[in-house]
């Protein structure tokens, strides 16, 4: 689709083009909740060359998603994200080599520390991919914690889950525990480390790019809110 509007506005969180509102491919006014993210939206619509290009506005696609799919949804969306919970990367580790081995834990155990502190839960580890069945309790309370969020903030924690393989370390960021860079560098730990011992291939490290943008536009997404 070709631009066609020429003024990008604001006004009571409503981002409009040339006085009309824009609408998300529901045909649902584009209503942010926080005046910042409705400027980064309408940063977005301002942006736009002479076609729209939907890769280049995250933001506003995040938004779509919060208001078109999970506002009509929430339940079902959180309980997708709750599920990592059973299994969150955090929790299966290599059992060599040692520097390894020394990298996830320390990456990895600060974000479980956490989370036994902030949700008063116990978490089982193992080493290997083999599944480790969760205590009851920490799955219920992580599910509880997720499903406590607005549609806008699941929008946003979603990317940040599905790309990391981590609710824990996406709550973690989500409440400020963690940083958006040690996040990324902790998920990425066993990546790196392939990368390390077997050098990169340039598909993959195009396709890590773009999971970074991906993760980056969630993590701004949340801090808007």
């Amino acid at each position: 689709m070709k631009r066609f509007w020429k003024d990008v506005t604001v006004q009571a969180g409503e981002v409009s083009l040339d006085g009309k509102p824009v609408r998300t491919p529901g045909r649902v006014p584009l209503k942010l909740p926080t005046p910042q993210l409705a400027e980064a939206v309408a940063a977005e619509w301002r942006a736009v060359g002479e076609n729209i290009d939907p890769r280049a506005m995250p933001l506003t696609g995040l938004a779509n998603a919060a208001i078109d799919r999970i506002s009509t949804a929430r339940e079902s969306f959180a309980e997708g994200l709750a599920a990592y919970g059973e299994s969150d990367l955090l929790y299966y580790r290599a059992g060599e080599p040692a520097p390894l081995v020394e990298r996830q834990a320390a990456a990895w155990d600060p974000l479980l520390d956490w989370a036994r502190g902030r949700y008063d839960v116990h978490f089982e580890t193992a080493t290997g991919v083999m599944h480790r069945a969760q205590p009851e309790a920490t799955v219920a309370r992580l599910r509880e914690a997720v499903l406590a969020l607005d549609p806008f903030r699941l929008a946003g924690l979603a990317p940040l889950v599905t790309i990391s393989g981590s609710l824990v370390a996406a709550l973690a960021l989500l409440e400020g525990a963690i940083e958006a860079d040690a996040m990324w560098r902790a998920a990425r730990v066993d990546e790196d480390w392939q990368a390390e011992q077997w050098g990169e291939d340039a598909l993959a490290v195009e396709a890590e790019e773009a999971r970074r943008r991906d993760f980056d536009a969630g993590v701004k997404f949340l801090t808007l809110l």
